[in-house]
């Protein structure tokens, strides 16, 4: 059934709908990343070099009062744009904790389990191959899970995947990356200014006590959190993507009004529309676009702030954020001793870490959760599929290229880094692609 008349819907209208289609596509996120890769390696290996380089070592000046900031370009993607990521990461662990699978301790703790073997066994396997090599620092780069990557990829096998499969994968990746910004946060933080922190937790505390007394203004959480946290995060010494995180925390997950309550004031309001009086033109009469707005507020109070809100920064993220990240760091040289750089101590250990120790611990560790009967296999999986996925946590690209310039002071060891993450995630990927695309789907 038809609610509108298909003859006045405009080309604009189509093209909008085409649009939103593509950015509402999971696997569209994945695939324009790989393409800003590929850019990024390209551009940096061209004759326009010089440019990639001039461009995104270029310093910008901000000022704010008496605080002066002069960072360059990558940092302020890495520092300040990754903040949004980060508030994004922060609503879709709040989301999962909430109502997803991470809601209850049945549900959770197979993906629980699996992330963090996912992330133990990496950081074990790295720290093993670089005990003397003079960069032990790097252990917390193969610990992480791409999750717009893994799922990109995964989607290309279509029908294939159980849609466990992909719940599976969705869970691990989240406690993955919460587990990474808990790295990040006691791990990979500079000297701490107190003082500055401070006012980070009382911009925090404002934004909690906001929530608990209704606050539901998404401009207020979105301005104070990733503007008035952020900066004083920034400038207490924690990393200022931590803030995002704990901004996302505080958004109400609650809507105003409960959906029986909806139902039942947008029917008496879809009543009075009906037998409401036309007028002779197209326009609305004052009483029609008084109900007209009644139902754009009942609308906007049964929604919550957090689902509102993920949705409306997850293109943002997905399609703007993370492909300037991408092509602002993935921009590797190529060069005559690019496989010298491979069999490195940092790059054998990050490789190793992410396709052995992904791998290894994803299976492992939900095999023995299983076995000891804390979590059981979800219903059409088997441990074949586990495998496929557990290589597919390998793909760790966007936290592990971030985690790089957090561990690593030295460019050449930035550099073998990224060298042999962005070549161990395609690896992994493969591997898990090989896997889960050898596995006959149930008739």
């Amino acid at each position: 059934m038809k609610w509108y008349d298909p003859q006045i819907v405009s080309p604009i209208d189509k093209m909008s709908k085409r649009v939103h289609n593509i950015l509402t596509y999971k696997s569209a996120s994945g695939i324009v990343l790989f393409v800003s890769v590929i850019i990024a390696i390209i551009w940096a290996n061209s004759t326009f070099r010089e440019s990639y380089h001039a461009i995104f070592h270029k310093y910008i000046v901000l000022q704010f009062g008496s605080a002066t900031f002069k960072q360059s370009l990558l940092h302020f993607i890495n520092d300040g744009l990754m903040a949004v990521f980060f508030f994004m990461i922060g609503l879709e662990i709040k989301r999962e904790m909430i109502s997803g699978d991470l809601s209850s301790p049945r549900k959770a703790a197979l993906p629980i389990a699996a992330a963090i073997g996912g992330m133990i066994l990496p950081a074990v396997i790295y720290a093993i191959i670089n005990r003397n090599s003079g960069a032990p620092e790097g252990w917390g780069v193969p610990m992480a899970t791409d999750i717009a990557f893994s799922l990109g990829v995964l989607s290309l096998l279509g029908k294939k995947v159980p849609i466990a499969l992909k719940i599976f994968l969705t869970a691990l990746a989240i406690v993955d990356d919460l587990g990474a910004v808990l790295v990040i946060a006691f791990f990979y933080t500079s000297e701490i200014s107190f003082s500055n922190l401070l006012v980070g937790a009382v911009i925090l505390t404002f934004l909690a006590l906001y929530n608990i007394f209704g606050g539901r203004k998404t401009t207020v959480y979105a301005i104070v959190g990733i503007g008035g946290l952020w900066l004083a995060f920034m400038l207490s010494g924690v990393h200022a993507t931590i803030a995002g995180v704990l901004a996302a925390f505080t958004i109400p997950a609650r809507s105003k009004i409960d959906k029986n309550t909806f139902v039942n004031v947008l029917c008496q309001l879809t009543d009075r529309f009906r037998i409401s009086t036309d007028n002779d033109s197209r326009l609305a009469t004052n009483e029609q676009q008084h109900i007209i707005e009644e139902i754009k507020q009942v609308s906007y109070d049964v929604e919550t702030p957090l689902q509102k809100l993920e949705h409306a920064i997850s293109p943002l993220v997905a399609f703007l954020i993370l492909p300037i990240f991408a092509i602002a760091n993935a921009g590797i040289e190529i060069e005559s001793d690019f496989l010298q750089m491979l069999i490195h101590p940092v790059s054998l250990g990050i490789a190793l870490g992410l396709i052995i120790g992904k791998f290894s611990g994803v299976f492992l560790f939900s095999k023995l959760a299983v076995r000891l009967k804390i979590a059981e296999l979800p219903e059409g999986l088997t441990w074949k599929h586990i495998a496929g996925i557990g290589f597919f946590a390998g793909i760790g690209f966007t936290m592990s290229l971030f985690i790089t310039d957090l561990a690593f002071e030295n460019e050449e060891y930035i550099a073998i880094a990224k060298a042999s993450i962005i070549v161990a995630s395609v690896l992994s990927g493969l591997i898990g692609f090989v896997i889960l695309n050898s596995i006959k789907a149930k008739a």
